[in-house]
């Protein structure tokens, strides 16, 4: 058996897909203009990613509820719009629904309606309170929002935590 000592290698990758995850991972880097290139070298990793991305927190923390980010609601026999602007929203709560209530989640584009969520409380049943936490993506000209009866109260808060081009959008008052 011959010794052959190992030669690195580095060879051009040629993926759009790949070339459009890091244009979105490191935007910094967008139309740095080099090709992509694979080694066959062992190379130790450092993890850059939040920082790259602009943001110093990781996903958790960036979706922290904060004083000026959140706003709050209160939706009691009527149908009230939470969000309406396009990209990721948090919402997060707790539908209280009593006998006879009825209280659903809904996101429109203005022509349809589709439903997330529905809970109906049927007489003689005992009242209950459901937690909620949604993650929604709204494209432009949709909407997210909560219809309750006289028998149903939903109640929480919602804030943006990504536009529509998926950057982050930090807990207000957080340092950039």
């Amino acid at each position: 058996m011959a010794n052959r000592p190992s030669v690195p290698e580095i060879i051009t990758v040629n993926s759009e897909a790949l070339q459009s995850q890091i244009r979105e991972l490191l935007p910094s880097q967008d139309g740095f203009g080099s090709e992509l290139q694979a080694s066959n070298i062992i190379t130790p990793i450092i993890d850059l990613t939040a920082a790259a991305e602009g943001s110093g927190l990781s996903g958790n923390l960036q979706q922290a509820q904060s004083f000026g980010s959140q706003t709050a609601y209160n939706i009691n026999n009527t149908t009230t719009t939470l969000a309406n602007a396009p990209g990721f929203w948090q919402i997060q709560g707790n539908m209280y629904v009593g006998a006879g209530g009825t209280i659903s989640v809904n996101i429109t584009d203005g022509a349809a309606t589709k439903l997330l969520y529905r809970y109906v409380i049927g007489s003689g049943v005992d009242d209950q309170n459901i937690p909620i936490s949604y993650v929604i993506w709204l494209a432009a000209g949709e909407s997210i929002n909560i219809t309750a009866n006289t028998a149903a109260v939903a109640y929480g808060s919602y804030r943006q935590i990504a536009d529509s081009q998926g950057s982050l959008v930090q807990p207000s008052g957080y340092p950039l």
